[in-house]
């Protein structure tokens, strides 16, 4: 049988890209998935089609820059399904720019998504998880967190911010607390993240660093393997790269 077996499970960002991919990869397992997304109406349809190939799936809309909208978030997963067992921390922004375009307006904004939103995430659903010394937490990072490249200096930041805390949370609360706390770091993903870059340099090297994108349902693949584990078993960070991209 599965370990993803009727898990109660939150993905966020899953409105699109890997965040749906893995949504309806754990849902096909037997996982009950909650998604999260500020895109109600993308969020929506993914349910029914959840749905419609057997699984289960609630949504709420959700921005995770809020950490009242993850309470509540939370509060939903408890009150359909039960505890939250499994976070998939996955909402993110890719958005790059040279440092002599000092683009601040796209640096805040991972920061505040990257950063702030896997924490306001983790806080909402840590303190259950240690109450019940049980519970799952796989944080997704990059290999742009092992590998900083040109033109995406604050992305990779951000990036080594996540594989910072994941490993910390691992060995704070991994063994003695009963947690298990996983990473997955893929290369370049072909989600149309490309065309959301504003800056005109930064969107050249966006479009031809795409070029060999993998896609969503490898990444899916690789969280799915994180997490179908017993609960002695741990897999600290799976890297998934492209074929063609020397990293």
């Amino acid at each position: 049988m599965s370990h993803l077996t009727d898990a109660v499970t939150i993905v966020t960002g899953a409105s699109s890209g890997i965040g749906a991919a893995t949504a309806k990869r754990l849902a096909a397992s037997g996982a009950r998935v909650v998604l999260a997304a500020r895109n109600e109406e993308t969020l929506r349809a993914l349910v029914s089609d959840i749905a419609e190939a057997g699984g289960t799936a609630v949504y709420r809309a959700t921005d995770v820059t809020e950490p009242a909208d993850l309470r509540a978030l939370v509060a939903l997963a408890e009150e359909t399904y039960g505890p939250v067992d499994i976070l998939v921390n996955n909402a993110g922004l890719m958005l790059f720019s040279a440092w002599k375009d000092t683009a601040l307006d796209d640096w805040d904004k991972m920061i505040d998504t990257n950063l702030r939103g896997y924490l306001y995430a983790i806080a909402a659903v840590l303190p259950s998880m240690l109450e019940r010394k049980s519970g799952r937490i796989l944080n997704l990072s990059s290999v742009a967190g092992i590998h900083a490249g040109d033109g995406a200096g604050v992305y990779s930041a951000t990036k080594y911010f996540v594989r910072g805390i994941t490993e910390s949370l691992r060995k704070e609360v991994g063994v003695g607390s009963g947690l298990q706390v996983s990473m997955v770091s893929p290369g370049v993903i072909d989600t149309g993240w490309a065309d959301k870059v504003t800056d005109a340099d930064g969107r050249k090297a966006a479009t031809a660093l795409n070029k060999d994108a993998i896609p969503p349902e490898a990444i899916a693949d690789a969280v799915a393997y994180a997490l179908d584990q017993p609960a002695s078993v741990t897999v600290n960070d799976i890297v998934v790269h492209p074929t063609k991209q020397d990293w």
